[in-house]
């Protein structure tokens, strides 16, 4: 089985393939990133050179690049994390999100019926339902919930959703799609929410937290999100939409405040700033359906995934702070000057 894993160089499509590519020996990954900001090539630096996992540095949108690979690639799959991914950043300039998250997905979708790739499988997010009411505990995300976008981001990750299942219907493609809730863990990009509070805590630095920090997430730590999605690429049914969620709802304020905790620094570095435009009150993700057909099951809880993920921060300093000073970026060009 040969599979194609685009956006293999972010968060959590490199943890896919650091669990996947040793996992499987007997079978081929191939990563495809176009290293753009959120991408890192030194999150691969423990399987490039294993004997099933080869890079490609490209871009999905590349409508010529991206059949040429399929055509020599003969993929059996195609797993699509390639995305442009921060909400903020979408407030400030929708049109390279739309570009990314939609088009590319079309330009990979026509890739996959050209060359016969058995199936697609599209990673999206709990953000295409929009957000629940802090005061309705009982209210989850289920895969019928209508979408309700809230952001330019939600609403190409959704616009996204939708074409996939378009193709499913018009051409019969064999595509699964998964939403997952927030995920944390190592190799986390450092302006996300977790990695973000860990680094500047170290320095001790103000954190700065939206509005009051009454916004809550369901948190699943990245290596259950993995997981989650080898089932369903390998057993789930086609056409078919799976809620990913780790029943750990936690507002930011309690999760800045564990770190805190954890690392021995005061509250007193909590900030309060403006809130982000539009900014969603509570998600929360019913896994039910996953659960029941394919026995998937979250192995971590808050508690022991965020202490993972603080020890992972503090024991690979190197990683992030290459990452905040800009010097992953030149990553890539090194790794290839030494192997031509």
């Amino acid at each position: 089985m040969k599979t194609l894993v685009t956006g293999g160089a972010g968060f959590i499509g490199g943890n896919y393939v650091l669990t996947m590519v040793p996992r499987y020996p007997d079978e081929e990954y191939v990563v495809l990133d176009a290293l753009t900001y959120a991408g890192n090539l030194e999150t691969l630096k423990d399987i490039m050179d294993a004997p099933n996992f080869r890079f490609v540095k490209g871009n999905i949108c590349d409508r010529a690049f991206v059949d040429q690979l399929f055509a020599e690639g003969h993929f059996d799959y195609v797993i699509n994390f390639a995305a442009e991914t921060h909400v903020d950043r979408s407030v400030e300039d929708p049109g390279v999100f739309l570009t990314t998250n939609i088009l590319g997905v079309q330009t990979l979708m026509d890739a996959c019926r050209k060359h016969g790739v058995k199936r697609y499988h599209q990673v999206s997010t709990d953000e295409v339902y929009g957000d629940l009411p802090l005061d309705r505990p009982d209210l989850l995300f289920r895969e019928d919930t209508p979408l309700h976008t809230s952001s330019p981001y939600s609403a190409s990750k959704a616009g996204a959703d939708l074409l996939v299942l378009a193709y499913h219907r018009t051409y019969g493609m064999d595509v699964t799609i998964s939403r997952c809730s927030n995920n944390y863990g190592p190799y986390h990009f450092p302006e996300k929410l977790i990695p973000l509070m860990i680094s500047r805590a170290l320095a001790d630095e103000s954190l700065p937290v939206y509005g009051n920090g009454a916004n809550v997430r369901d948190w699943l730590y990245v290596t259950d999100h993995c997981n989650a999605i080898d089932m369903i690429v390998r057993r789930g049914r086609s056409g078919e939409v799976y809620n990913i969620g780790g029943h750990n709802e936690k507002s930011n304020l309690e999760v800045v405040r564990t770190i805190l905790k954890a690392l021995g620094k005061p509250e007193s570095l909590i900030h309060f700033v403006k809130d982000r435009p539009g900014h969603d009150l509570r998600y929360a993700m019913d896994p039910a359906k996953i659960e029941a057909e394919l026995g998937w099951k979250p192995e971590y809880t808050f508690e022991t995934g965020i202490r993972k993920t603080i020890d992972w921060y503090l024991n690979n300093r190197e990683w992030w702070e290459h990452i905040i000073m800009g010097e992953y970026q030149n990553y890539y060009a090194e790794m290839y000057r030494e192997r031509n």
